[in-house]
């Protein structure tokens, strides 16, 4: 395994402001009216700086052909830049599409982001003009309104954690409009939010804090400071001695969409005693639209941007027990998951981008040297960065930063078949070890920006056949911290047999058509090559079942043809362990040498993994000295985190 840099310093600092006018004159090359440019602060360290500049289009039509001019204060210069290209003259920085197109759709968004160092008139652009106009979107150069917000009111401290502080305060007025306000503390700009609620990270426990907020418009005017407060944080762990983080790898797929029909929140984690047994948390998922960039829901319609930062949690719902408003500038599963790891210092959060359904574009974004490094920008911009688009009020540059540790790869699958929509290319396998170089090139940058550390990981497949078309194991390996094998999926009711979906060593009466095994999945990556310490076993939390199935000749539906997919609680053929365990009428069955288990009642047969063959399987991979154990999905679990006990038991054995 690669190298990892080690206790590096975390960078703080967030600004969003409106820019100020435009530099002198120049012909405008497309008409910009209800265009404005803003510029972020997305972090700050000792030799320099994180910075972005958005687009927001707020015409009826689209914008394709635009360019920013900066200038930047005294000391200050812009030294790399992604998702655009550069170019200097004096002082001036021009900043114009990429060579792959950027067009700005109408009521949309585009940003830019970049590094650079800064001198004693800080960050903030001097000047600036989108095709000649005023970014503020002042009619004339210079604007009219000189007019700043008054000071805002009412600032008070709405709670504090070990590491947060929660600010809320009445809105100002401005004879124009408030745009936003800015946090500041000891003198720096320390969170921007464009409502009026704030929640400071990244503070030392047990600290006292001074705070201030003011206002500023589209025209970069900037009110006086409101009058300060002190917030002093709380005690790490709630003073609590901290607990050892576990010592195997056990990694949880957190669902987006499980806060809703399943019920099963951030913080059941909390309630059920399931995160302080896992180290990882994979959130699923992350996806990729048809330009081959990460996008969030309320860009393109697709997804759901509400669960993952627009949902606001009641107190009884919350990790921290504190109730979120509709305007605070993060909320949503990425609130609950950056309190959950402030609960639980050990645990990191990875974003997965794909799976089954949100695979399709891989193949089109991975194809060239170009569109793999707009890939990677994107995804590294929105959920390393955190510069997330503005969703009801929450949301905006830089609200997420800090969430996520890392990307986790679920390309289903390159070069072989997945869902049906998706593209399969036959330079699909070469494509994907040259997507991984550039995703661990851009996170070792990053590293370097932010000094913190970020991991890259992946879900790979169990079929054979599907690793030898679609990955070159010892080119991967060196760019992954670990990696994940499916262990399950190996039938289900796509199939007309009832058979085992999870068994660890094959069958010899297994019909097919496929015949699988995790021993022979873990055997063929051993055979390309992959450490089995570098290994991570899928588990499901979750059964596949038929109907219509016979008895047979040992009365137990096993390797009996069925007549079609057992109904389930949202899909046919698959439910819930949670489900399937408190099912009546039927008889438990099970075969301790495949490690799996099943219940029949005569026509149903359901293939599961209860509390003993998940130890059975946790047993299994510590034999074979792999790295630990994953989970498809953590929502399947129970109320009192059995599955997840069973497996943390066995592992402490």
């Amino acid at each position: 395994m690669r190298a990892r840099l080690r206790n590096r310093i975390a960078a703080l600092a967030a600004a969003v402001v409106a820019l100020p006018i435009a530099l002198s004159p120049v012909p405008a090359a497309a008409d910009t009216t209800g265009v404005t440019v803003t510029y972020v602060e997305t972090s700050r360290w000792e030799t320099g700086y994180g910075g972005q500049l958005t687009i927001d289009n707020g015409s009826d039509a689209p914008l394709s052909d635009w360019t920013i001019e900066v200038r930047l204060p005294s000391g200050t210069a812009i030294t790399s830049l992604w998702n655009a290209t550069l170019s200097q003259s004096g002082g001036t920085y021009t900043i114009a599409p990429p060579s792959w197109g950027a067009d700005v759709p109408a009521g949309g968004s585009y940003s830019v982001g970049f590094n650079g160092t800064y001198g004693d008139g800080g960050t903030i652009p001097v000047d600036c003009a989108i095709n000649g106009n005023p970014c503020s979107g002042s009619d004339e150069p210079g604007g009219e309104d000189t007019e700043p917000p008054a000071a805002p009111s009412g600032l008070t401290v709405a709670g504090t954690t070990a590491t947060t502080a929660s600010l809320e305060w009445a809105a100002a007025s401005d004879d124009v409009g408030v745009a936003g306000y800015e946090v500041l503390s000891g003198g720096e700009v320390v969170r921007a939010v464009s409502g009026t609620t704030a929640t400071v990270t990244g503070l030392t426990p047990e600290t006292g804090y001074t705070f201030t907020v003011r206002a500023y418009d589209t025209s970069n005017n900037r009110g006086p400071e409101s009058a300060p407060v002190t917030a002093t944080t709380g005690a790490e762990n709630g003073g609590e001695e901290p607990t050892d983080p576990p010592a195997e790898r056990r990694v949880a797929y957190f669902t987006q969409w499980g806060i809703y029909d399943r019920g099963y929140l951030v913080n059941d984690l909390v309630t059920s005693g399931t995160a302080e047994k896992l180290t990882h948390i994979n959130y699923a998922f992350g996806n990729i639209n048809a330009n081959g960039e990460c996008f969030m829901a309320n860009q393109l319609g697709q997804g759901d941007a509400w669960a993952d930062y627009g949902r606001s949690f009641g107190a009884a719902d919350s990790v921290d027990g504190v109730a979120d408003t509709w305007n605070q500038d993060l909320r949503g599963n990425f609130n609950q998951l950056r309190e959950l790891k402030e609960m639980y210092p050990h645990l990191k959060v990875n974003i997965s981008l794909g799976g089954w359904t949100w695979s399709e574009h891989f193949s089109d974004a991975a194809l060239t040297a170009e569109s793999r490094e707009r890939m990677v920008s994107s995804c590294v911009d929105q959920f390393l960065r955190g510069n997330l688009p503005l969703f009801d009020g929450a949301g905006g540059a830089g609200s997420a930063y800090g969430v996520f540790d890392g990307i986790d790869l679920d390309w289903e699958w390159p070069g072989s078949a997945g869902h049906e929509h998706n593209t399969v290319r036959p330079e699909d396998k070469e494509n994907f070890t040259a997507l991984v170089s550039e995703f661990r090139d851009q996170l070792d940058a990053l590293e370097g920006e932010t000094s913190r550390e970020y991991e890259l990981t992946a879900f790979l497949p169990a079929d054979p056949e599907k690793i030898e078309l679609g990955f070159e194991m010892p080119s991967l390996m060196s760019d992954f911290d670990f990696i994940t094998v499916q262990g399950y999926d190996y039938h289900g009711g796509w199939e007309s047999v009832a058979n085992h979906q999870s068994n660890l060593v094959e069958h010899p009466a297994d019909p097919g058509p496929d015949v699988y095994s995790t021993e022979t999945t873990v055997q063929a990556y051993l055979d390309r090559g992959v450490d089995p310490a570098d290994m991570v076993l899928g588990v499901p939390f979750y059964g596949r079942g038929w109907t219509g199935v016979e008895p047979g000749p040992n009365g137990d539906g096993l390797f009996q043809s069925a007549t079609g997919p057992a109904p389930g609680s949202y899909e046919a053929g698959i439910d819930d362990w949670k489900v399937l365990k408190e099912l009546q009428g039927y008889e438990l069955h099970r075969d301790d040498e495949l490690g799996t288990a099943w219940l029949y009642d005569g026509s149903t047969f359901w293939t599961y993994d209860d509390e003993i063959s998940m130890a059975q399987k946790t047993d299994w991979a510590q034999s074979q000295n792999l790295g630990g154990v994953m989970i498809w999905s953590v929502d399947g679990d129970d109320a009192d985190g059995s599955l997840m006990t069973a497996i943390d038991t066995a592992l402490d054995d």
